[in-house]
């Protein structure tokens, strides 16, 4: 008797399978998103142009440098406007 418990105890249990929600089953998966394609060339080359030269204007007019012998605010401005241009092309940068 104790033979035929210890047999019936050790074979192992098996549970039946639950089956597949059909919510699951039909449920569409739409395709992945295209890549944008990399920059042209021109781009990140006129970016870090624009913000290097909007840099060394800005500091050229504040050494006073440029003509017109004292720092004036349209060569800060126009150095603003290069480097505010390379900002705005850093963000078309891919």
């Amino acid at each position: 008797m104790r033979a035929a418990l210890a047999a019936a105890c050790l074979c192992p249990v098996t549970l039946p399978s639950v089956p597949r929600s059909k919510s699951k089953r039909s449920r569409y998966t739409p395709p992945p998103a295209k890549k944008a394609p990399p920059s042209k060339l021109w781009v990140p080359a006129t970016m870090f142009t624009m913000l290097i030269v909007g840099v060394l204007v800005i500091v050229a007019n504040y050494l006073q440098l440029l003509p017109g012998g004292s720092a004036e605010n349209r060569y800060l401005f126009v150095g603003l406007g290069l480097f505010t241009g390379g900002a705005i092309l850093s963000t078309q940068l891919r």
